[in-house]
């Protein structure tokens, strides 16, 4: 039973890690190189939004998503109770 619980929690662990790597990739691969000049068609405070997205929206991201993977884990580690 104890490796079923660990299966699922490292199932569950690996599931946040694919989707916000996904989002950083996303945000800073796609929209910071890829689609840059469709998205610099955009302004954003002044700024063209792809410009934005390449030096500062990518970095603000995954500081975001550093954030959001320590409360998904931390709520991970509640339910199977590991949080002691």
């Amino acid at each position: 039973m104890k490796n079923n619980k660990n299966q699922a929690y490292w199932k569950t662990n690996l599931k946040y890690l694919a989707i916000l790597l996904s989002i950083w990739f996303l945000v800073s691969f796609i929209f910071g190189i890829i689609l840059v000049d469709e998205l610099n068609t955009i302004r954003m405070g002044g700024f063209k939004l792809g410009f934005w997205f390449a030096q500062q929206g990518s970095i603000y991201v995954f500081v975001l998503l550093i954030f959001i993977y320590i409360r998904l884990m931390n709520k991970l580690d509640k339910k199977y109770n590991l949080d002691k």
